[in-house]
């Protein structure tokens, strides 16, 4: 039997077939028809069988008895979190509780770990691997665009005339992505290169620009200058769908391009090349990831991104756009969804009283009105003023910056929750663990960095007692108080695409239908 899925690694989201044998995954293979991926797969995704099947997989809830774990009845593990959650929101305040959703895990799961933390617990302190990534991406396209997501789509590089790419190793790290920049180019894109490192990218531009690490937004500001003292910009678009262009000439009228020059250690004659390049363009793309968004000034380099489309009206057409590449696989689906401190689905402010009101109702529970804490501010408090953690497919020993730190303030807290498919380094620290369903194993949608909404499907069991990560938040809740009546995630899905209209009319039965759809979705549920 062969099961259609979306691959669970990065956030290209290429269709694949699970072929089941016996119960088990015993081979993966590309689907040749996906819009995505059309027939290609990289080395991540031909590995898939190897970690569903892997011995190590978590199959049992376990409880800390002293020194180390024992094994436990989901009963005995589920009663034993909420009394602890109780005492500590009793004894603290629902502030005290900080909960991590994921970026590997379904849209439905996501969309419940947040609705538990601000329902039923009572507190915004939510979050997820956003943070440490493409968070500025959020915050800056947000400001520049009003949503954090691509503009374009994967299947229209090949329309752009220029594609600018910058801070993405894309061969690497979302190789189907580099091949169809690799197949623009054939049909004659120009590929402009703005990096570091020379890259495989790279070396197959046709302008390669080498600047010094940290020196971004000195090369983008370099290439508004050339364009707005040639008159390279778009008059037209300027003036009927832009605002505050007379404020970004007088913050460049004494910039100077010598300085931005020695500053980035790019020439000036390859600055004023690339400049024209892209400006001249008739459709031009840019394409980033996080080489651009993991800085200090992450956010204000995405904006610059923003401002160098917006100045040359390559924003609202095919083949151009502001184009981040997404790491994980549902990272833009767990931002949409609000695993976020300060936003409500489709990124919603919460201290916004309107929208609070309307969640409120919709979710019958009164909705925290101040924005919570990050993830780096959640595990930096733990012990003082956090003092548990619920944490759902993330591993902070892994991921965060400086470990020593994370193990040492995980360790001072009261309770640490950690339910995931593998018992990972974060889970050696908790008092309980819950053993999850992998994307293999339950129904569900991921959204890929196109903005896809595409459906998961089950194609096996999950290994011994584990269970789909949505079931065990729902049977969570109801021990504290707030029941999560689904019997499905397509009913999860369904209030999904209620709640937050860039997903509404995206239902289960459509997606059954089509290889995904692309957010906002214009066409009418069925």
């Amino acid at each position: 039997m062969d099961v259609l899925t979306v691959c669970p690694y990065c956030g290209v989201g290429c269709g694949i077939y699970l072929r089941v044998r016996g119960g088990r995954v015993d081979a993966v293979f590309p689907s040749l028809n996906h819009p995505v991926n059309r027939g290609s797969l990289c080395a991540k995704g031909w590995s898939v069988p190897f970690f569903l099947n892997h011995p190590h997989r978590a199959r049992h809830p376990l409880i800390r008895k002293g020194n180390r774990f024992v094994r436990a009845s989901w009963d005995e593990a589920l009663d034993f979190v909420a009394e602890k959650l109780s005492e500590i929101k009793e004894k603290y305040g629902s502030g005290a509780i900080g909960v991590l959703g994921s970026a590997k895990c379904t849209n439905e799961d996501n969309y419940l770990i947040q609705k538990f933390a601000r329902a039923t617990i009572g507190t915004n302190n939510v979050d997820h691997c956003a943070r440490l990534c493409h968070a500025s991406t959020v915050a800056g396209l947000i400001k520049a665009f009003g949503a954090g997501a691509m503009t374009n789509s994967i299947e229209e590089f090949p329309e752009a005339d220029v594609i600018l790419i910058t801070g993405s190793d894309t061969a690497n790290q979302h190789p189907v992505i580099a091949k169809w920049i690799v197949r623009a180019q054939k049909g004659g894109t120009k590929i402009m290169v703005v990096d570091p490192r020379r890259n495989p990218l790279a070396q197959i531009a046709d302008l390669y620009l080498q600047h010094r690490p940290g020196t971004d937004i000195a090369w983008i500001n370099a290439f508004l200058k050339i364009i707005i003292d040639e008159k390279l910009y778009d008059k037209n678009f300027i003036e009927e769908r832009t605002e505050n262009f007379e404020k970004l000439v007088d913050s460049l009228r004494d910039f100077s391009l010598d300085w931005a020059s020695k500053v980035t250690g790019i020439p000036l004659s390859l600055l004023r090349e690339g400049a024209r390049l892209y400006a001249k363009a008739d459709r031009a793309s840019i394409v980033y990831a996080m080489g651009i968004t993991q800085h200090v000034s992450g956010t204000y380099n995405v904006i610059s991104l923003a401002n160098l489309a917006l100045l040359t009206g390559n924003v609202g057409k095919r083949g151009t756009g502001v184009n981040p590449l997404r790491g994980q696989n549902n990272v833009q689906g767990a931002s949409d969804l609000a695993v976020l401190p300060d936003v409500l689905p489709c990124y919603q402010r919460v201290d916004d009283p309107s929208v609070r009101k309307r969640y409120s109702e919709l979710w019958g529970v009164e909705i925290p009105s101040n924005p919570g804490l990050t993830v780096t501010e959640m595990i930096h408090s733990a012990g003082e003023k956090i003092r548990a953690m619920y944490i759902m497919g993330e591993n902070p020993l892994l991921s965060d910056p400086d470990i020593n730190t994370v193990r040492r303030k995980m360790g001072e807290l009261d309770l640490l929750v950690v339910q995931d498919i593998f018992y990972s380094e974060t889970a050696e620290l908790a008092h309980v663990f819950l053993p999850a369903a992998s994307f293999a194993e339950k129904d569900g949608t991921f959204t890929n960095t196109e903005r896809r909404v595409q459906r998961v499907r089950k194609a096996i069991e999950p290994p011994g007692e584990a269970r789909a990560d949505w079931r065990i938040i729902a049977d969570l809740s109801a021990r504290l108080g707030y029941p999560m009546d689904y019997s499905h995630p397509s009913e999860i899905l369904d209030e999904i695409q209620r709640v937050c209209g860039i997903y509404s009319g995206i239902t289960c039965e459509l997606l059954e239908e089509t290889f995904g759809v692309r957010w906002p979705y214009g066409g009418k549920s069925k």
